[in-house]
């Protein structure tokens, strides 16, 4: 895997490529000179991590022939100080998968979620060692 970062401005936006050469824009808050012209590097990671796990359970509910006509994730990420440091890394994250369809079955939802978190998504993996995650489900 490989992506490519270019600076667009003489401050902080970025604008990042991978190999679908879809463009995503990352910028620094207004407090230290950004300009709001992209997310969070932060949010980005919160952004992956939630995105990795809606592609797990849009699959794994197609499978199972579940109709899915709304899917939303709020993911909200803890952040502490390093002793010595200015490194804010997440310690606890809580995704939260709300989702609506026709005749979803609740049961089937739970399940896809959960092996979603436990077994398919490799962003939750990649944060394991450092942060605890929990998650929660609603079905509309």
């Amino acid at each position: 895997m490989k992506i490519e970062l270019l600076r667009v401005d003489d401050a902080f936006h970025f604008e990042g490529t991978g190999s679908s050469e879809v463009k995503v824009h990352v910028d620094g808050s207004p407090d230290i000179g950004g300009q709001n012209a992209g997310v969070r590097p932060m949010e980005l990671l919160l952004m992956g991590l939630a995105s990795c796990s809606a592609i797990d359970i849009v699959l794994i509910m197609k499978k199972q022939r579940q109709e899915i006509t709304d899917f939303r994730i709020v993911a909200e990420g803890d952040r502490e100080q390093e002793e010595g440091t200015q490194r804010k890394p997440y310690r606890n994250i809580n995704l939260h998968f709300i989702l609506k369809g026709n005749n979803l079955d609740t049961d089937k939802v739970e399940r896809a979620v959960q092996l979603s978190m436990e077994k398919y998504c490799s962003a939750t993996a990649q944060f394991e060692g450092s942060a605890n995650i929990t998650h929660s489900v609603t079905v509309e």
